[in-house]
């Protein structure tokens, strides 16, 4: 696992990489968020400094888009759509459901930091509802039991 200073060096090289650039700041972000695996407030701050950037820009980016996360991801991230078709067809279900078998609630990552729960707006794939992705791969037409058998997967 790599150090602080490890990290933060990669960063530095990153920000030199992009230094005055227009439009640097999401591809910073893209970066740095891959290297910390998240975006904490002392990341967005150093960016800040190192593009000179107000800190409000940074952060406002961050918090608009959903790519990017201020809080620690699991190694296996559930994120169930909550849109409209999904939610009627048992989003709710399969969130309960992630949640009793893990032990966790949306928002939360598991002590041994391996799952994260996350509810996420519509993701486009409302023939298949209900939907969630783990990490990057879309699961779809999902119902409790099925979703009961591909939790073990990952556990």
């Amino acid at each position: 696992m790599e150090s602080h200073d490890e990290k933060l060096a990669k960063l530095d090289e990153v920000i030199s990489e992009f230094e005055g650039q227009p439009g640097a700041l999401i591809p910073v972000l893209h970066k740095a968020q891959q290297i910390y695996g998240y975006l904490p407030e002392e990341v967005q701050y150093h960016i800040s400094q190192g593009l000179r950037v107000p800190l409000a820009d940074v952060y406002g980016v961050v918090t608009f888009y959903s790519l990017f996360t201020m809080q620690p991801r699991g190694e296996y991230n559930f994120a169930v759509c909550m849109g409209t078709a999904c939610y009627v067809k048992g989003a709710g279900k399969l969130v309960d459901k992630i949640g009793n078998e893990i032990g966790i609630k949306i928002g939360e990552i598991s002590e041994d930091r391996k799952f994260r729960l996350e509810a996420t707006r519509c993701i486009g794939a409302c023939g298949m509802a209900p939907v969630l992705t783990i990490n990057e791969e879309v699961r779809g037409r999902l119902d409790a039991d099925q979703l009961g058998e591909l939790l073990d997967k990952y556990k």
